[in-house]
């Protein structure tokens, strides 16, 4: 479902990222202006389509179907601000995972930045209650 989501919300981008016109080439690779603004989108709608979907005691299809649900730390329902909130704090491990890399590519360790993204749920090993650390920040627990 997401990834339909992602995809449609990738084609606004198309317009921009088209060839100028006759005699370019039938592919070319964007811009970065074009593929910031095509990330920017993504992130924008996966935020609205999170934040919906974990708010007002809602539940995405993975959730549904594993018979999941997103409740706060007290047991009530998420609000929209806690569900905004989670979803930012999930981006804490690729958004770390990208500073190292910059840092890491000029003396060749790049590669090795990529666990980073895995933060949020590796967390999960340490904290003593077992919670990701964006539930953790978002006040926020899984429950079955």
């Amino acid at each position: 479902m997401l990834a339909a989501i992602v995809l449609v919300a990738g084609f606004l981008t198309v317009p921009f990222a088209a060839p100028a016109g006759p005699g370019t080439p039938a592919f070319e690779v964007p811009s970065i202006g074009v593929r910031v603004l095509s990330a920017a989108i993504a992130f924008v709608v996966v935020g609205a389509y999170c934040t919906w979907s974990w708010s007002g005691g809602r539940r995405t299809l993975p959730m549904k179907t594993w018979r999941v649900a997103l409740v706060r730390a007290d047991g009530g329902p998420v609000d929209g601000v806690t569900a905004l909130v989670r979803y930012l704090a999930a981006w804490i491990g690729p958004a770390a995972a990208l500073v190292a890399y910059v840092a890491l590519k000029p003396a060749g360790f790049g590669a090795h930045a990529a666990w980073l993204v895995a933060l949020n749920f590796l967390w999960a090993l340490v904290d003593p209650e077992r919670q990701f650390l964006h539930d953790r920040i978002a006040r926020t627990r899984l429950v079955m």
